[in-house]
């Protein structure tokens, strides 16, 4: 789906099938400039993430407290991320309307993004997870990203 819609823009894409860990699709533009991106699919409305991929965070198996220290840095923080919001067929048939959804960011505003609202969540918490203790299940919300839909120029930005 991502490759489709790189070439409706003039951009040529091919995919990795997990083969490269790092990244998904390779793009490239007429020059041979490529821009590695990673895709992240879903059927729902939010998409799965660790908050240790994005915070450096310490546990007390004691009060089973989770206690953040700030960002964690991260490999690639240009890296650019294409989530997916996949329209479940039931709701192309109901409303017309209905459409595959695209958001695209850079892993760093990503981390910043999933920092934000696993923060407020766990804020609310006094940072121990209601059910897990040692869960750092941090959850992103096509609300989180919005912001970011169809920015796709940020990937001809970097192709520059």
């Amino acid at each position: 789906m991502v490759c489709a819609e790189l070439g409706k823009r003039g951009i040529i894409a091919t995919p990795f099938s997990g083969n490269v860990p790092a990244f998904d699709i390779l793009a490239a533009d007429e020059k041979c400039r490529t821009v590695p991106i990673q895709v992240k699919a879903s059927r729902s409305d939010s998409w799965a993430s660790q908050a240790t991929d994005w915070m450096e965070i310490s546990l007390d198996e004691i009060s089973k407290t989770q206690k953040c220290h700030g960002p964690k840095d991260i490999l690639n923080p240009a890296l650019i991320y294409v989530c997916v919001a996949i329209a479940s067929p039931t709701d192309e048939v109901k409303d017309k309307t209905s459409k595959d959804r695209f958001f695209i960011l850079t892993k760093e505003q990503l981390r910043d993004v999933c920092i934000k609202g696993y923060s407020a969540w766990m804020n609310k918490h006094e940072w121990k997870r209601p059910k897990n203790y040692k869960s750092y299940d941090c959850r992103y919300l096509i609300s989180d990203i919005e912001d970011y839909e169809d920015n796709w120029s940020i990937i001809t930005e970097q192709l520059r």
